[in-house]
């Protein structure tokens, strides 16, 4: 049995990625951050009794901030391969958390990267590494963007991505470990956060239709953006690493759309008009904007064998069917009496 630790494994692409493991066969641990509150929902379906005599999966409170809790959950996880997906993800607010962003995503993969190297040269174990790297990097770049495009981050998120994705590149050639970066265009799914613009839209289609709101306020429009299924990209992931070397791959459709034509396929699907409904508001704009991101994937498919298998409509419509249902046990509660808290959609 195979054994993965995961960062990040409470967001959308690692409870994605925990299950797909799962499926494997895997024992899969996970590092997640202590909170007040649950911060688990995404994997409660996977969760399982720790002192059950069959669990494959195991929780460790940790945080990339704190390298030698790293090293800890290293010595006792024993992991053949680590994903390491925890970051500051949302790019608006890194504008906002610029020095926050920085040390969780560019300087945490660095202490991950030196607790496996650490990890590697006492036990002995080789393990395989892999970096969740973004399309941001790119910025500016003119599209079709490939592992050969020169990166023009626009954002403290991006310029910590890139920072993290040379860190990645360096510790591979010098250190010589099995370390991968999957350069991952926009994915999403019913799972991604509230905050972000595609479940911005779709959660809003729900509430809209129930009569539990009117408006929607978003920023740029015309910003385009290679979207794919969270669900297909983390089985790329786990290809790179069963691969025989590591290298760097773009995941991506090779497809693009403008936030102005995700708002005409959801809201149509859905039966409404969203010219009703959508307001522009300068404050969700960013400092320094990224206009037009698309793939070439021709790498990943031509060496691994990789292609999405979920269509731009597939996952619009996914996404409005999920949040259509949400907004309806949201309705029944407050016809009940109860008071449901509006969640914060200031950043999209």
């Amino acid at each position: 049995m195979k054994t993965a630790l995961i960062t990040g494994i409470t967001g959308q692409d690692g409870s994605y990625l925990a299950e797909f493991l799962l499926s494997k066969g895997y024992a899969v641990h996970g590092i997640i951050r202590r909170a007040s509150t649950f911060n688990t929902s995404r994997i409660d379906r996977v969760y399982e009794d720790p002192h059950g005599a069959e669990t494959k999966l195991y929780l460790h409170h940790g945080d990339i901030s704190d390298g030698t809790g790293l090293r800890r959950i290293l010595e006792k996880a024993r992991p053949d391969e680590i994903y390491n997906l925890a970051a500051q993800s949302h790019v608006r607010v890194s504008f906002d958390q610029a020095e926050y962003t920085a040390d969780v995503v560019a300087t945490g993969t660095l202490r991950q990267l030196e607790a496996m190297r650490d990890y590697t040269a006492t036990s002995g174990r080789s393990v395989k590494f892999y970096q969740a790297s973004s399309s941001e990097m790119f910025g500016a770049s003119a599209p079709p963007q490939n592992e050969n495009t020169p990166f023009y981050p626009r954002s403290p998120y991006a310029v910590s991505k890139v920072a993290a994705h040379w860190y990645a590149v360096n510790y591979r050639e010098a250190y010589n470990l099995f370390v991968c970066s999957g350069i991952l265009f926009n994915h999403e799914s019913p799972r991604r956060g509230e905050t972000f613009v595609t479940r911005k839209i779709t959660r809003a289609i729900g509430r809209i239709a129930m009569g539990l709101q009117d408006k929607l306020y978003l920023g740029n429009l015309d910003a385009r953006r290679d979207w794919g299924f969270a669900g297909d990209y983390v089985e790329a992931m786990w290809m790179m690493l069963q691969h025989d070397t590591p290298g760097d791959y773009v995941v991506a459709t090779g497809e693009a759309y403008s936030v102005r034509e995700f708002l005409e396929r959801s809201f149509g699907y859905a039966g409404m008009d969203w010219k009703k409904h959508v307001e522009t508001d300068a404050r969700y704009f960013r400092p320094a904007e990224v206009d037009f991101l698309m793939g070439d994937r021709t790498k990943i498919t031509t060496q691994l064998g990789w292609t999405p298998r979920t269509s731009f409509d597939e996952l619009v419509t996914q996404m409005v069917d999920h949040d259509m249902e949400l907004a309806r046990q949201e309705r029944t509660l407050t016809a009940a009496g109860h008071k449901v808290p509006i969640r914060s959609l200031a950043y999209a």
